[in-house]
């Protein structure tokens, strides 16, 4: 009786482990919410994701600036660089064809996944296999992720564990002082 009582105990407890994992998925206008620590200020920063025909934009929304940022579909797949803009210049900001916002492209993905490192913005991304990695949660869910640091400065990323879309759900050390959060998926 003691044994059957401990393979239940087990269990749910494992049940209860695995239903605690999240990965993010975008659709169609899902939200993502953000706190973003930008310059010693808090900012909340609102993205709806909008795709269609293997493109993929964000509606931006914060204190007041409403903006659209355009993905074009090379820089999904082959992207190289971040784009840190603030949707400040532009109603509809058409990004460069090498450029992604709130992501990593999905080759970058796969090479963090095949050699535990990629390369963005000419900075050399190491994955950290550490367990001390100051997990990122939403709603009491951990978020897989993996956990990278740049080799030239002490900037660090976790990035979802989806291959489709990569997205980067929080950002620390960043030298150019932009460290968003991610603390809300609406779906």
């Amino acid at each position: 009786m003691k044994n059957i009582f401990l393979v239940i105990l087990f269990c749910a407890l494992y049940q209860t482990t695995i239903a605690q994992n999240y990965i993010p998925t975008l659709k169609n206008n899902t939200q993502l919410h953000y706190v973003c620590k930008l310059h010693g200020q808090t900012r909340t920063l609102q993205l709806t994701a909008e795709t269609s025909n293997n493109a993929l934009a964000f509606k931006l929304e914060t204190r007041g600036v409403n903006s659209k940022i355009v993905m074009l579909p090379e820089a999904v797949k082959n992207g190289n660089a971040l784009s840190f803009n603030q949707g400040e210049y532009a109603p509809i900001l058409n990004l460069k064809p090498t450029e992604t916002f709130f992501m990593i492209s999905q080759s970058a993905y796969q090479d963090l996944v095949k050699n535990n490192s990629f390369v963005y913005n000419n900075t050399t991304y190491v994955l950290d296999k550490s367990e001390d990695k100051n997990d990122v949660s939403i709603d009491g869910k951990i978020i897989e992720t993996l956990h990278v640091r740049a080799q030239i400065d002490e900037t660090e990323m976790w990035i979802v564990k989806n291959p489709e879309f990569p997205l980067i759900c929080k950002i620390i050390k960043n030298p150019l002082g932009i460290n968003p959060t991610l603390v809300k998926v609406v779906d």
